[in-house]
């Protein structure tokens, strides 16, 4: 039995949904399709969970029959930045699923002339952008090519031994989570899961998020990586160098990959392997490649020392639980908590939609996957957010906005 532990901060916050939007030249075959989802949930068991609950909190629950929810949508798609997609997202992610009774991943399958577009919907306990995305190459690879998924057991960050020693929390941090844990217990509350899904529905309604997709060519895609190799700087600094000047804003929140640095993460299990940071920059530059370079070292600088690279983790790991369920209520939805709203509010940025983050899952070169997508959870603490994958020599950058 694998526990919710550091993914619990995905279990009670809305939009916590995400899409990988792909393309495979092989026909549309309904047959096929079910077979592939089949022979992937038997190769990934987080693919027959649900949500369970017992004394000690919240699980996987194997249900060893296929969660994975299939829709084959009777209209044709220009591509994977077509608006239908979007629309069809929209719909899956407007009302917050019920874990207890659906699976965590939807499956709609779409036309684009002899070629076959999916859109994959992703609730971010089944996985994060870069497991999702390892996710898709393997039902391409099935759906095209019939190479069946190899099975593999999901092994699951499960305690503060799963990360170094030396990334505890800094001392100041560990005294307002200890304070905070210390006073929700003497509030005495507990937020239920059926409290939290009326809740977050309400909030929901009224969430309005604009989605757009734009596409870098072969050429300007190669003439940004080239450039961006001449300066030493990665693509992700160059974006998020033009977000600081054309957003205005002095802090993005980045994801970082951390399966090459814990030791129980499986290769190409599902799950929540990731970390994310805030990069804080100040200077008054509008040269872009300037910016660049002082990002590069600022990232560089955060990811060598454990304590800042875990930092999140970590936080989630020391609070109770129940405190961190009801920090996203209690900061944005009038639930009562002085211990919670406190979390909610000065950790986790919760109380106002102002915040700006990029999510990159690198490169991808397939003979399975034409193009791809990745549409970014839309944090309730997030104005703007970015959802960034290059394949097979084109960049596709989603969007996620709110005014």
């Amino acid at each position: 039995m694998q526990r919710i532990y550091t993914e619990r901060a995905h279990l009670m916050c809305p939009n916590m949904c995400f899409g990988i939007v792909i393309t495979i030249d092989a026909v549309f075959d309904i047959e096929k399709i079910n077979k592939t989802v089949h022979d992937l949930s038997v190769a990934h068991p987080f693919l027959q969970a649900i949500l369970g609950q017992d004394e000690t909190g919240y699980y996987y629950k194997n249900t060893d029959t296929i969660k994975v929810q299939i829709l084959y949508v009777n209209e044709e798609v220009s591509g994977v930045d077509d608006p239908i997609i979007i629309r069809e997202y929209n719909n899956l992610t407007k009302k917050e699923w019920d874990l207890r009774r659906e699976g965590m991943l939807k499956v709609v399958a779409l036309r684009n002339g002899d070629k076959t577009v999916f859109l994959f919907v992703f609730h971010h306990l089944l996985a994060d952008g870069r497991g999702a995305l390892g996710l898709t190459e393997e039902f391409a690879a099935c759906y095209k090519s019939d190479i069946i998924p190899h099975y593999v057991k999901e092994q699951l960050i499960s305690s503060k031994n799963d990360m170094p020693r030396n990334s505890v929390l800094p001392f100041v941090s560990k005294l307002l989570v200890k304070r905070a844990n210390k006073r929700w217990k003497k509030e005495n509350h507990t937020l239920s899961y059926d409290e939290y899904i009326d809740i977050a529905n309400k909030y929901l309604d009224l969430d309005e998020i604009d989605r757009n997709v734009k596409i870098e060519m072969p050429d300007a895609y190669k003439e940004m990586v080239e450039a961006c190799h001449k300066h030493r700087v990665s693509v992700n600094d160059y974006l998020m160098a033009q977000m600081y000047v054309n957003d205005k804003t002095d802090k993005i929140v980045i994801a970082y990959d951390l399966r090459e640095k814990i030791s129980c993460y499986q290769t190409g299990a599902l799950g929540n392997y990731s970390t994310a940071f805030s990069v804080v920059y100040k200077n008054k530059s509008d040269d872009i490649w300037e910016i660049a370079k002082e990002v590069h070292e600022l990232v560089n600088k955060r990811v060598s020392k454990p304590r800042d690279l875990y930092l999140v983790l970590q936080c989630y790991a020391d609070l109770d639980g129940e405190l961190l369920d009801a920090s996203f209520v209690a900061s944005r939805c009038g639930y009562h908590s002085k211990a919670a709203e406190f979390i909610g509010t000065m950790f986790f940025g919760f109380a106002e939609s102002k915040g700006y983050s990029i999510t990159n899952l690198g490169k991808l070169n397939s003979s399975n996957i034409e193009d791809a997508v990745f549409i970014p959870p839309a944090s309730p603490a997030m104005k703007k957010t970015l959802g960034v994958v290059s394949v097979n020599g084109r960049m596709f950058v989603s969007s996620a906005v709110r005014e």
